[in-house]
């Protein structure tokens, strides 16, 4: 598929997803968010690319939803517009659940303004490090609906349920600092070296055996509503498949050639 509302690019192993409509502060519109899905299932199908980092072009992270989308929606014919918003939200929500559950670490770099569904995206990613000019706004409710892309799932595990419940019946904007202090926020950075910082850290958290590194994720991403024997059962079934692998074989290998060599 050929993206123009977008930009993938991948450079030592590292993919990097770039927002790329920032006369609209990167708003997602129904094309753009196409246009992510298949960048997203490129980058969890293919074994050589072993993190991923999201960001946007120019001064926005994502703005939300595209307003003039919003608008034709509510023109349609009102025996559709129903139909419509359902069929949205299940693009909606699959974008979202591919982001939440890609089996590499994904880090968002957020660059500046990160509002409604930008901050919900923002979330969806395992990680987020941040600029000096980033902001955080879950400003659903100024538009009469509520977060839609994972931000009362995401929100507070972050931040726990009564912040979470005071950011999104207020909507208001959290600016860098407040947003690494409530939690929202992993590292702050300069905008300069925002996306150097941003790979180098994708770099280091997936150094290890993808096929371990996927398999905890998988888990750790359910954590909060499993039981402990649920986690230990899970565990048990990712372990035999880590027992099998060839990076589990390879590792244990080499430890042994290297005490074998100090003997």
């Amino acid at each position: 598929m050929t993206f123009t509302l977008i930009d993938l690019k991948v450079e030592r192993a590292i993919a990097t997803i770039t927002f790329n409509r920032p006369d609209k502060r990167n708003a997602m519109s129904d094309d753009m968010r196409t246009e992510f899905i298949h960048a997203l299932e490129q980058v969890a199908g293919d074994k050589a690319i072993r993190a991923l980092v999201l960001t946007g072009a120019g001064k926005g992270f994502c703005a939300g939803g595209d307003i003039s989308g919003m608008h034709a929606r509510m023109n349609a014919p009102a025996g559709e517009v129903g139909f419509n918003g359902w069929h949205r939200q299940q693009r909606v929500h699959h974008a979202q659940a591919l982001l939440h559950t890609m089996p590499k670490p994904v880090i968002a770099a957020v660059n500046g303004a990160a509002s409604g569904l930008g901050a919900d995206t923002a979330l969806a990613c395992d990680f987020i490090i941040a600029s000096e000019w980033a902001s955080f706004a879950w400003s659903y409710i100024e538009r009469g609906i509520i977060p839609d892309g994972g931000g009362m799932y995401f929100l507070p595990r972050r931040v726990g349920l009564s912040k979470a419940k005071q950011l999104i019946f207020t909507g208001r904007k959290v600016a860098v600092d407040e947003a690494l202090s409530l939690g929202i926020v992993d590292r702050k950075t300069s905008a300069d070296t925002l996306l150097s910082d941003a790979t180098a850290w994708a770099a280091e958290l997936s150094q290890a055996s993808s096929t371990a590194l996927a398999l905890t994720k998988t888990i750790l991403n359910q954590s909060f509503e499993l039981t402990s024997h649920d986690v230990f059962a899970q565990g048990s079934q990712a372990q035999g498949i880590c027992y099998t692998s060839s990076e589990h074989r390879a590792s244990v290998e080499a430890f042994l050639a290297k005490s074998a060599a100090r003997e």
